[in-house]
């Protein structure tokens, strides 16, 4: 991946899932999320408090992977709802039962990505501040980042079409928001000079991975690797 998906995803958050409400460790807004820090495809865990129907989260989420392949092949502007349905084999009608614009399954892409940070935000919290909660929230943060790279791909390749869409103008806010809130977490009470830290190896985790994935190492030793060079900006992580 480009240098230039890398500073989508540390500037804008150009990038990822349910866009959440303003404060850190807010309700989010309704949507589905995955647990945090696993692999999971898009949506397919249904709204806290809801009950999923046989089919129906795997069926957004083949959505979101379906439009997410067409968007990459032939641009966000060419692809067509008609075209994500004739792929999926279902019918128009059942496209839009789940979606009812191109718009609405970007919204659902980043809103799903959100929402897994917000889940981590509220992780962390309800753990004591240790060196091995720290580490782990880091572990955590960097299998989120991992998992949405194909969405941040998508967004640098179709900057155009979608900075223009109604929500695109709130996703710096919110990302900083939300990273605002992992950096409380990773922070604590302490000195300013350990949120420095925190926010450096919160951006370093997101430049690690988005410069470094293509080059052609294990993402599994990417992702320790990362880990170790990351807790190395935080003293207080637990020993490796």
């Amino acid at each position: 991946m480009s240098r230039a998906d890398a500073g989508t995803q540390a500037s804008s958050a150009a990038g990822a899932a349910r866009a959440a409400s303003a404060s850190p460790g807010a309700t989010a807004s309704p949507g589905a999320t995955a647990s945090p820090g696993t692999t999971a495809s898009p949506g397919t865990t249904a709204s806290p408090g809801t009950t999923a129907s046989p089919g129906r989260g795997d069926t957004r989420a083949r959505i979101q992977q379906v439009a997410l392949e067409l968007f990459a092949e032939q641009g966000y502007e060419k692809t067509s709802l008609r075209e994500i349905a004739e792929r999926l084999e279902v019918t128009k009608a059942a496209l839009y039962y789940h979606f009812k614009s191109k718009e609405d399954i970007v919204r659902s892409l980043i809103d799903d990505y959100f929402g897994q940070i917000d889940d981590l935000i509220a992780w962390g919290r309800a753990r004591p501040q240790t060196g091995a909660t720290r580490r782990e929230l880091l572990r955590r943060y960097i299998a989120i980042v991992a998992d949405g790279s194909q969405v941040f791909r998508m967004l640098q390749q179709n900057q155009a079409a979608v900075n223009s869409l109604e929500h695109a103008k709130q996703r710096g806010d919110v990302f900083r928001q939300r990273i605002g809130g992992l950096v409380e977490v990773l922070a604590g009470d302490a000195s300013s000079a350990a949120r420095v830290r925190a926010a450096m190896a919160l951006g370093a985790v997101s430049v690690g991975w988005m410069f470094c994935a293509d080059f052609g190492i294990d993402q599994t030793e990417l992702r320790r690797t990362i880990l170790e060079a990351v807790c190395d900006l935080m003293p207080a992580t637990a020993p490796r």
